[in-house]
């Protein structure tokens, strides 16, 4: 039997000499493709020793590794007699030979830890030997054979210091057994280890350290063909496997999959933490290289430990990857664990550890739960502080300790009682962690801040359980047949058919989810931790074969699909799960009727550094919330003002009464999940009014629309609500509001009075049991026959408020907006008795025939401010609005006013921002007349939120576009309702401070000479083909600012402009996209826009400083020249505080202007002008 196999790179057949089962080896390819590699020179050549920087993707090692040596030799079958040409290299870790150099999987390979002695032999021949095998090989000259001793004997002295790790990680594989690889049809013995697949012909040479070949995963890709089958595929190669089992291969796959993810994972962090040696060591049982840490703790741990971690909890081990959760690895962090490393920490934790009780990297996962539960959660193991006990010496000694770079001392003092929370008696500095950035300790400050809501260890754990940190409820077990499909790793979409199921006996208990061939088995063909759950789907009834079915999502993200045919049986399930994994703060969610149930993160607006983890359950259109140390709360998801998923990081954003919250998942799979389903329950559910999208006061988002359209666009249109819209456009509208109301905005041009003042009353007209309920409807009706005024009144008030809460607000939002439609009747035409004609038959759902639902409604308008109790002075400001649109809608064709607009002149509701804190953004309704500053909106906002400040301060209003990432400091005295109207969805404005605004000023002052010159980086963006793709490099270009105009030239030489703007036309804004690859980090983008009305012009290009300074220096300039050196006044604040009023927060019952829409749009409005209305308003500036 020969001793190789062969697995080529996919290349050109070439004629051979052997046959298919060759002296040479057992396989051949059995699919050949091109492959582009260059032959190499006959003979051989040494490579440099080369370190190769990690990046965030590990590149094909099996082409870039570090090569010690590589050349053609001739290498001896060992039954053979005729030598055969074989291309060979030889690295730290291998000596491999190839059929020829254009191969990228080798024909052999020997492990050079195993090599024992490597010998000259006869003529031009050289031995490799094993302990068990000897490998002949020939050179072509004596230097060439010696060259390659040498080279060997060099490799291998220093093998087992230098590549204990891949030693290591081959030794200990992740997964390991035989596959039959489809085409020669061979079982190999096959180990998943690291980041590599590895092939050997059997056990025995695996043990020896002679194998085939090694996949390196991060070019591969793992790929389900059938139940047993599965391929591997690289673009080199695609090796199909077939497994002994449908349950093994799942094994398999998961095992790919995950070297798959360690070899794209990133190894920067882990190499630092590795620098002190003590951390190459799990704290825990000691395995080599340990890549994952619990950063609370301050403990390097391995992969099996870390998972016994994650089982006790955040609250006690906030458990982390050294490769995949880069963005935690902050600079203080990786110091803290350089600094203490695992030796000294468990000279702490383990200082009393019994030899019987310690781990090694053998042990099993019940030895690893109890040795990490009683060394972490009980405190079994540490090494009591002299001040234990004592909690208030405790608490002074942590005060004193975390002034000083004693970082152990802190990590004793805090897990042996002290409280991190503690009060440290000083006004200036009431934390701890603010007084350890007072003394400049920040490795203190950031141990402190992991530690701020760590449950200490308790030595006695009540009635001597080890607790889980998420203690589910008791009597969380349950047994019987369910049926079950192969786990999958998409979403479930398609209806799964009868025969795709098998049935299994199934058993939860002792927090394990398992299920069997049958109930006579006693070996699981799976096993799921309940603490791995992180979501419980209930299907819809009959969505798959079976009537009643539920999804189980786990940690290693994975779907399991279970069904059964009897709805008691499936429901005892359900909960039985839902209990076993939810922990008891959050039991009343047990009680819902949820449709899906699970763990996610959440941060809101008012802490955006952390998130918090959260139980969450979605039943119908409502989300239930328990974050940690938080009491239960409801989210209605028709009532939220925006929903939506934020591109970039997929974050779910949900904005409700003013507060945002941002949910985020911790697996890919099955937050879409979620995303998904809350999406879809935030839609309408049905033509009930209650089942409807709804605003913050509660009426339909419909209605809200179609009323703030004709508000702004049809009030003064004659006969509106009378007159009939076009019935395709209708129905379609009806659609769209059905479809998602929240995210339709009607435009003017696009949408047509007449249609949206008939899609609301075709809403009304279909609406499922009517406006004013199929119970009281008629009462409604009979009230119309009442004699006496005021009896009638109370009549009405009455049957108000036996109406439904959603019912009420509504009315009261329709009729409000009628009584002010018909106080433009000489306008419209539509005066009282023409509004109830039309809509009495419609909100009563009659045929019409007589005039006593008209007669209803038109009490109603009559009596508005009577029945629904209506503040008249609000009546009379919201019709002034009102009125104001129809003047400035009216002028808008003829000439815009010139004068400048008084507090009379009409206000814009806007969405603006303010950052009070960095990184923490409020939102803030304000009413902006079209007179108002920059200066002013900030000094207003500043006064809503009761904020005080001082000159020092320098706060502004910014322009922050989003798309362009690029920010700009509005001029305090530049009009801020042209730019709000100006500016695209992406954008919005921000109040915040002005970092650079003093050194600014600064260098101004000390300026002698107003211009600036210079070179800057110049780059212009254009279009390829007007495809919108940017094009075009950064060049070296030198500019010349004055205060009329910015040259640029080709350089300092040149005495011909290449372009010339006017200063007065240009925009100039902080930063620079990032796809445009800026050659520094200080970018500007400059917007040039032509005021000829003929020929209008627009232009933007891109320029880089070398500094932040520089950049500094080119922007202060640029304002100094374009507002006559006022770039900051001093007396701004007392000036704009003294000239205004503080402002009305009151609204009025209806938005005048409402610049509202999802995420930005909300920010902008284009309500009451047209084109070129805006042009002239922004020449008011």
């Amino acid at each position: 039997m020969a001793d190789e196999m062969t697995l080529r790179v996919p290349g050109q057949r070439k004629a051979r000499s052997n046959s298919l089962f060759s002296d040479d080896g057992l396989l051949d390819d059995y699919e050949t493709w091109e492959d582009g590699l260059c032959s190499s020179p006959n003979g051989s050549f040494h490579l440099p020793h080369v370190s190769r920087e990690s990046g965030g993707v590990k590149e094909d090692s099996s082409l870039l590794s570090t090569v010690i040596k590589m050349g053609w030799l001739e290498k001896n079958p060992p039954q053979g007699v005729r030598y055969q040409r074989r291309w060979v290299k030889l690295d730290n870790d291998y000596l491999r030979y190839f059929d020829s150099d254009k191969d990228v999987y080798s024909k052999g390979i020997i492990s050079t830890a195993f090599i024992t002695n490597v010998s000259s032999v006869g003529d031009l021949k050289f031995e490799v030997i094993t302990s068990n095998r000897t490998f002949t090989f020939k050179a072509e000259n004596e230097g060439e054979r010696n060259d390659w001793v040498t080279t060997l004997l060099e490799c291998t002295r220093g093998r087992q210091r230098q590549s204990i790790a891949a030693l290591y990680s081959i030794s200990n594989p992740n997964f390991q057994g035989y596959l039959e690889l489809r085409g020669p049809r061979s079982k190999l013995y096959t180990i998943v280890a690291s980041d590599k697949v590895f092939l050997y012909k059997n056990i025995d040479d695996y043990r020896i350290g002679v194998g085939i070949t090694s996949i390196d995963m991060n070019v591969g890709n793992i790929k389900g063909t059938d139940r047993r089958s599965f391929d591997l595929t690289t673009p080199y190669r695609v090796f199909s496997f077939i497994a002994e089992s449908e349950q093994v291969r799942e094994q398999w796959v998961a095992a790919m999959r995950e070297a798959i993810s360690e070899a794209l994972s990133n190894s920067e962090v882990v190499k630092q933490i590795w620098e002190e040696p003590s951390n190459s060591f799990c704290a825990d049982c000691g395995a080599l290289k340990p890549d994952w840490a619990s950063v609370n703790l301050c403990v390097v741990i391995c992969k099996s430990c870390a998972g016994q971690h994650r089982g006790l909890g955040q609250s006690i081990s906030k458990v982390r990857s050294l490769k995949m959760d880069k963005n935690v690895w902050t600079e203080e962090l990786i110091q803290v664990f350089l600094k203490l490393g695992n030796n000294r920490v468990n000279s702490f934790w383990a200082a009393n550890v019994p030899p019987s009780e310690a781990l090694t990297p053998s042990s099993s996962n019940e030895e690893r739960q109890h040795f990490i539960s009683s060394k972490y959660r009980q405190g079994k193991y540490r090494k009591y502080h002299p001040l234990y006990g004592n909690p208030n010496e405790l608490n002074n000694a942590l005060c004193i300790n975390v002034q000083s770079g004693d970082l152990l001392e802190t990590l004793r003092l805090i897990f042996c009682g002290a409280d991190v929370n503690c009060s440290t008696g000083m006004t200036d500095c009431l934390t701890l962690e603010s007084l350890a950035s007072a003394h400049s300790q920040p490795l203190q400050a950031e141990l402190i801040r992991l530690n701020l809501s760590t449950e200490l260890p308790m030595l006695h754990v009540e009635g001597g359980m080890d607790l889980q940190h998420y203690q589910p409820s008791p009597c969380a077990s349950y047994n019987g047949f369910l049926f079950k499909t192969a786990s999958l790793t998409r979403a479930v979409t398609e209806c799964k058919a009868r025969e795709e199921f098998s049935r299994r006996w199934c058993s939860l208990n002792d927090g394990s989810f398992s299920y069997y061939e049958s109930d006579k088995n006693p070996n699981p063909n799976g096993t799921l931790k309940t603490s791995e759950i992180v979501c419980l789907v209930v299907d819809t009834p009959q969505k798959h074969g079976y009537d009643f079915t539920f999804e189980l999502y786990s940690e290693s993200e994975r779907i399991y699909l279970f069904g059964t045919d009897d709805p008691e049986s499936h429901k005892g399930w359900v909960k039985s799960i839902a209990k076993s994994f939810i922990p008891t703060s959050a039991e009343p969610l047990l009680r819902l009727g949820f449709e899906r149930i699970g763990r996610l993160k959440c941060k809101d607006g008012l802490n955006l550094q952390q998130s918090k983890v959260g139980w969450f359950a979605l039943e119908g259109s409502t989300l239930h919330v328990y974050l940690e140390n938080s009491k239960g709360e409801e989210i209605c998801l028709r009532k939220v003002s925006e929903l939506s998923i934020q591109q970039d990081n997929g974050v779910l954003v949900l904005v409700e009464k003013g507060r945002t919250l941002y949910i985020e998942g911790e697996r890919k799979l099955g937050f879409a999940g979620w995303c998904g389903a809350i999406q879809a329950a935030g839609r309408s559910g049905g033509d009930m009014l209650s089942e409807q999208q709804l605003t913050e006061t509660n009426s339909p988002i419909i209605v809200q629309s179609c009323i703030d359209y004709v508000l702004q666009y049809g009030m003064t249109s004659e006969g509106i609500y009378r007159k009939s819209g076009v019935n395709s456009r209708v129905a379609g509208l009806c659609d769209r509001f059905r479809q998602d109301a929240r995210s339709l905005r009607l435009k003017e041009g696009e949408h047509m009075v007449d249609d949206v003042s008939n899609t609301l009353k075709r809403f009304f007209r279909e609406l499922k049991d009517g406006l004013f309920t199929s119970e009281d409807s008629q009462s409604w009706l009979n009230a119309t026959d009442i004699q006496d005024e005021n009896e009638k009144i109370e009549q009405y008030k009455l049957l108000l408020d036996k109406l439904p809460h959603v019912n009420k607000a509504t009315l009261e939002t329709l009729i409000n907006h009628l009584y002010c439609v018909q106080c433009f009747s000489e306008q419209n035409q539509m005066n009282l008795h023409n509004l109830a004609i039309v809509f009495g038959p419609t909100l009563f759902q009659t045929d019409g025939q007589d005039y006593t639902a008209g007669r209803a409604i038109e009490d109603l308008i009559q009596h508005y401010k009577v029945i629904f109790e209506v503040d008249e002075q609000q009546l009379n400001k919201q019709l002034k609005e009102i009125d104001q649109i129809r003047r400035l809608r009216e002028t808008g064709g003829n000439k815009f006013p010139t004068h400048p607009r008084t507090e009379q002149d009409g206000h814009f509701i806007c969405t603006v921002y303010l950052e009070e804190i960095k990184d923490t953004v409020i939102e803030q309704s304000v009413k902006v007349p079209g007179s108002m500053t920059a200066a002013e909106l900030t000094y207003e906002i500043l006064d809503l939120r009761k904020i005080s400040f001082t000159e020092k301060d320098y706060w502004c209003c910014w322009e922050v576009c989003s798309k362009e990432e690029t920010e700009r400091p509005l001029h305090y005295e530049e009009r801020v309702l042209p730019i709000l109207h100006s500016i695209g969805t992406e954008s919005f404005l921000l109040i915040k401070k002005h970092p650079a605004m003093d050194s600014m000023l600064v260098y101004l002052a000390s300026k002698m000479d107003s211009s600036k010159h210079g070179i800057m980086k110049f780059r212009e963006e254009r279009s390829i083909l007007g495809l919108g793709l940017p094009t075009g490099n950064f060049h070296d270009r030198y500019f010349v600012l004055n205060f009329t105009s910015l040259r640029m030239y080709k350089d300092v030489r040149s005495n011909r402009c290449e372009r010339e703007w006017p200063v007065s036309n240009l925009t100039i804004y902080f930063g620079i996209k990032k796809k445009l690859r800026p050659p520094t980090s200080w970018g500007l983008m400059v917007i040039y826009e032509s005021k000829k009305q003929d020929k209008p012009e627009k232009q933007q290009w891109y320029l880089c400083c070398e500094t932040e300074s520089e950049m500094r220096e080119w922007y202060s300039t640029f304002l100094s020249c374009q507002y006559n050196g006022k770039v900051w006044s001093k007396d701004v604040c007392q000036q704009t505080r003294a000239s205004r009023v503080l402002p009305d927060t009151r609204h009025g019952n209806v938005s005048l202007i409402p610049l509202r829409g999802s995420e930005n749009e909300m920010r902008n409005s284009v309500a009451a002008f047209s084109q070129d209305q805006l042009a002239l308003l922004r020449d008011l500036r």
